[in-house]
């Protein structure tokens, strides 16, 4: 087989630096959230199991989407508001007497806002695949761009509540997207009812802003793929080969030197399954 060659003809010498454009990360935070009570809009059918319920436990969370938003500070120059809305899936039991439990569900919904440097940028950017975007991006487009990574969170508890000992003047929430309430497969109940289902969770997230930047970095080599494509199941890599790569582990075969872990919160689930 040929060795893959790259014409270099009209590009740089692989020996010179050359020049790229990528994302610059101005700031960046981590963060570690405890959400206490925090609200669970259950289904039509989940909420009409936890009205009939003597208790409920929960069993895990999943985030399904985050909205995020850049907004610049008018007060502190080149700082930045970013507001992220967190959209939760939670799946749980309904538990009447000694009767099977009944898996409920419902999205939760968590808002919080951090402000991180952005900097300002002069340039404006536009590139030969760019369309015409609506007004406010025209007027907003030198805003850096906000990434968050978010683990799905733990569920650390849960209660039930009547409706009449639920907190007074409690936000209720009036719509949620459209597309996170069709992934639920029937409508949500954003109110009534008699009874309702909160829970507290920890979740761990990293946000960051960045702008576009050109760089100049150091080249060894072009990048090339060296495996080659299969159509066929039979051309797989061979099991027993890759399992001979894989490191004895030892340290499996012997009494842990460190005490018992201790155990997972109430409702946690090591494998969500959701």
């Amino acid at each position: 087989m040929p060795e893959n060659t790259i014409d270099t003809a009209c590009g740089p010498d692989l020996r010179q630096p050359v020049s790229i454009h990528t994302q610059q990360i101005t700031d960046s935070c981590l963060d570690k959230d405890c959400i206490e009570d925090l609200r669970v809009y259950l289904t039509t059918q989940s909420q009409a199991a936890l009205d009939g319920a003597t208790t409920a436990k929960t069993r895990c969370a999943e985030l399904l989407f985050a909205d995020v938003d850049v907004e610049p500070l008018n007060y502190k120059s080149g700082y930045h508001a970013v507001d992220i809305t967190f959209y939760y899936r939670i799946i749980g039991d309904a538990i009447l007497g000694g009767t099977r439990p009944t898996t409920i569900t419902g999205v939760a919904v968590f808002a919080k806002r951090v402000v991180l440097c952005g900097g300002r940028s002069r340039a404006k950017i536009f590139s030969s695949t760019d369309v015409i975007p609506g007004s406010d991006a025209l007027l907003n487009c030198d805003r850096p761009v906000a990434i968050v990574e978010v683990l799905d969170p733990m569920i650390l508890s849960a209660k039930v509540r009547e409706v009449c000992e639920c907190k007074r003047g409690e936000t209720e929430l009036t719509e949620i997207p459209a597309n996170i309430a069709d992934s639920f497969g029937e409508q949500l109940v954003m109110s009534g009812g008699n009874k309702r289902l909160y829970v507290t969770i920890g979740q761990f997230s990293t946000i960051r802003l960045e702008r576009d930047t050109q760089i100049t970095i150091p080249v060894y080599e072009y990048s090339a793929p060296t495996k080659e494509c299969c159509d066929e199941e039979e051309c797989e890599e061979d099991p027993c080969e890759l399992f001979s790569r894989i490191d004895f582990p030892m340290r499996a075969f012997f009494p842990e030197s460190r005490p018992c872990e201790t155990p997972e919160p109430q409702g946690g689930c090591r494998s969500c399954g959701c």
